[in-house]
């Protein structure tokens, strides 16, 4: 659902004065400014003055803000979930509760004016099909739209979107012209990774040049574009009847960024058939081995899988199971169990049952 006039007519929390708007200035005030009673377009309290009046209405119709969402509201009556997704004046409702959908639809159309949209297909450039069996999510037309506007519809396609240990550096290469170019195709890669996770660890690198990009990152970000011809029609896709169940990967790369030394940090967690968070960013601080860049992003997907396991319980989809998280680094795994066992140790017994390990295994050799 679409709110019509989200901004217009919502009352203020204090108070604000704006400028006589030209043409209608007063002939015997010229110097007076305007009070407003009600919010209007492009005034930065409009967007916070909407939320509160939204906020307002759920609450009353017996709606909980979910604590790890600020934007979603979740309603259970008897085993049954009614929930609503507030985007600034869209509106996503779904659930299996279909008399409260109804009950709220209608309670909306009343408070506000409303336009009902339909069976979410589109929203805010996603796609939306859904049969019996599954949902997918994808952003086609929005990457074709992409191509058009850059030129490159009829580019030839490539199968990967970044060169195998391609180095970039901030210093080398032909300065741009005019930067424009690149930082918008960045700006709307960024968008792009909601569905295509496949570009996030190229997209991230290159946009590390967005102040000052040379003809190398250029070429580079055309490539992904090709690559973005070749996988047009990709997306994500949840199955029915799969066992929907959190499962968390990381992975890292030591040292890539050859401006700073620092490491990129990976993840990615499924639930049931389908990615539902991933992340591809660089760390904050430059590692010393491998074990501590792995390490870090162990840590940093477990902090997500926090986050994840609040959401699905304001869902009432209760995470009652240890979330695996998988690591390819066997240095960081044992290096996290010892820690585990230092937790419910001693310190100084930890330390003297390490070293005696230590002994007895150079002893046998």
């Amino acid at each position: 659902m679409d709110v019509k006039n989200a901004f217009l007519h919502e009352e203020l929390d204090r108070e604000i004065y704006m400028n006589q708007p030209m043409g209608f200035q007063s002939q015997g005030y010229p110097k007076y400014v305007c009070k407003l009673r009600k919010a209007l377009n492009r005034l930065k309290q409009a967007p916070r003055a909407w939320y509160g009046k939204i906020v307002e209405f759920l609450t009353q119709s017996v709606y909980s803000r979910a604590p790890a969402d600020s934007s979603l509201f979740v309603k259970a009556n008897g085993g049954k979930l009614a929930i609503v997704l507030v985007y600034i004046d869209d509106l996503i409702i779904t659930g299996d509760d279909v008399e409260e959908i109804c009950r709220t639809k209608e309670n909306l159309s009343v408070c506000f004016q409303m336009k009902e949209l339909g069976q979410l297909k589109h929203f805010l450039g996603l796609e939306v099909d859904r049969t019996q069996e599954w949902i997918f999510l994808c952003q086609q037309k929005y990457a074709k739209d992409l191509l058009k506007k850059f030129g490159m519809l009829e580019c030839k396609p490539i199968s990967t979107p970044m060169e195998q240990n391609a180095k970039m550096c901030a210093h080398e290469g032909k300065d741009l012209n005019d930067a424009t170019m690149y930082q918008q195709l960045v700006g709307s890669f960024l968008y792009l990774t909601s569905t295509r996770l496949n570009i996030s660890y190229a997209v991230g690198v290159m946009s590390r040049y967005m102040q000052k990009p040379k003809k190398p990152h250029l070429d580079a970000v055309r490539r992904i574009l090709r690559y973005v011809k070749d996988t047009i029609d990709f997306g994500l896709m949840y199955k029915k009847g799969e066992d929907c169940k959190l499962v968390g990967y990381c992975d890292a790369n030591y040292a890539r960024d050859h401006d700073t030394h620092r490491s990129t940090t990976g993840y990615v967690f499924m639930l049931g058939s389908g990615a539902i968070s991933w992340c591809s960013k660089r760390q904050p601080t430059v590692s010393l081995s491998t074990t501590e860049v792995e390490y870090r992003a162990a840590a940093m997907a477990a902090q997500k899988s926090t986050w994840l396991i609040r959401l699905m319980n304001d869902l009432h989809q209760l995470v009652d199971y240890d979330i695996p998280l998988y690591c390819d680094n066997q240095s960081a795994v044992r290096w996290r169990r010892i820690q585990s066992f230092m937790q419910g140790q001693n310190m100084w017994k930890c330390i003297i049952i390490l070293l005696g390990k230590r002994f007895w295994k150079k002893r046998l050799r």
